[in-house]
């Protein structure tokens, strides 16, 4: 009895198949993104952003990845090129994808007045989560597996479950299941990311660096198990010298897979794992050296874009800021109007303090005057100064109560 496969279609609309690589595809660009936005909160970064840097960032990255292939396959398509958009048909390469977003990522960070390291280190952990589902798709299509292994060896030493074990059976013969390998590397490495990323010491850069490193490690030796590996014809002393490095594998008991000798006898994605591991080493170095990692990974994350001026905000913004405003000029009117009103009555006390005085020389000038009348205007004369003296203190009073005012108003 065969092996149960799986059906690469998931289901059917009309003429239009949908295909679970598809499905697995976006699901990975979808979990990657969310990560994405639940780090960036941290950093004030809105949800726009990275769905922005996501329509930008996968066509991208699509593009980028079948131009890889066929670059490295350019014997076959040069000789059929209506194929060469046919990606539906597989052939797309995971380091032409990170190629084409990280040039896109580059300058939309740019435009955004964003530094792409600090940026791309918030990414680092997406790209490694997109991976690791994105192999599941590779999984269902039957690509991208190892070299020839016995069924024991997946069901007694990995201990594997069916489905897995079934879809690893390739016309009659079980393979290792180096999507899966990667996948767990994958896994293991989001985990190492995200503790990293809350240490005191990491600098800006250092994160998505640390992400090159990890994967670059792993690539490196699962991709020699493959079969299907993009290959060139290398010096004889590079080809050794990757064999060499690939030994420890050896020993596990694992064996290199077939690479065809038309194709070149040095793995494109190996040499290029082993450059992207010393080159990743090197840039921390001397990042740190020339001090151009001064910044940490935890520090706040600002943007040189100046902010967009008031006169580019929304209508509405602006009639409510118009609103604001003369709802604020109105509430200080009143207080200025009552100072202005009051100005003129600081001369009425001594204007009543003189005619006051003006009683009282009448008063003891009348000497037919009864004394008692001129107790009654001295009486009067001592009114008059108590009423002035009020007066003086209402306006005191008064013009303190306005200075006050208008200080507050001036506050809010």
């Amino acid at each position: 009895m065969l092996p149960l496969k799986l059906d690469p279609i998931a289901f059917s609309l009309g003429s239009l198949q949908v295909h679970w690589y598809g499905i697995i595809l976006g699901t990975a660009a979808l979990v990657g993104l969310l990560l994405a936005i639940w780090e960036g909160k941290r950093f004030n970064l809105t949800p726009d952003f990275f769905l922005d840097l996501m329509l930008y960032g996968v066509p991208s990255a699509i593009i980028a990845a079948r131009l890889y292939y066929v670059a490295f396959t350019w014997d076959y398509y040069s000789q059929h090129p209506g194929e060469i958009i046919q990606i539906w048909n597989g052939g797309i390469a995971i380091y032409g994808a990170l190629i084409g977003a990280f040039i896109c990522g580059f300058l939309y960070f740019r435009a955004k007045g964003y530094s792409f390291w600090r940026v791309a280190d918030i990414c680092a952990p997406s790209l490694l989560a997109g991976q690791m589902i994105g192999r599941w798709g590779n999984f269902v299509n039957q690509e991208a597996y190892g070299s020839p292994v016995e069924e024991s060896f997946l069901r007694n030493t990995l201990h594997l479950p069916d489905f897995i074990v079934n879809q690893m059976n390739i016309e009659g013969i079980y393979h290792h299941p180096t999507f899966l390998y990667e996948s767990l590397w994958s896994l293991v490495g989001i985990i190492i990311l995200f503790i990293l990323r809350r240490q005191s010491f990491l600098r800006s850069g250092e994160l998505l660096l640390s992400y090159f490193i990890w994967y670059s490690i792993g690539r490196f030796y699962i991709e020699a198990i493959r079969t299907d590996s993009l290959a060139f014809n290398g010096a004889d002393w590079l080809a050794s010298f990757l064999k060499t490095l690939w030994k420890p594998m050896e020993w596990m008991g694992f064996e290199q897979g077939y690479l065809d000798p038309q194709y070149g006898d040095v793995r494109s994605s190996q040499l290029l794992a082993l450059l992207l591991i010393i080159g990743s080493i090197i840039l921390i170095i001397v990042r740190r050296r020339m001090g151009y990692a001064n910044e940490r990974y935890l520090d706040p994350l600002v943007s040189t874009k100046k902010p967009a001026a008031k006169s580019d905000a929304p209508a509405s913004e602006k009639a409510k800021n118009a609103q604001t405003t003369d709802s604020a000029a109105a509430a200080t009117l009143p207080n200025q109007t009552s100072y202005a009103d009051r100005e003129p009555d600081r001369d009425p006390p001594a204007a009543d303090k003189r005619e006051g005085d003006a009683k009282q020389g009448d008063s003891s000038s009348d000497d037919s005057s009864p004394a008692s009348d001129s107790n009654g205007g001295s009486g009067d004369s001592h009114s008059g100064s108590a009423d002035s003296g009020s007066s003086s203190s209402g306006s005191s009073s008064s013009d303190s109560g306005s200075s006050d005012g208008g200080g507050s108003g001036g506050g809010d």
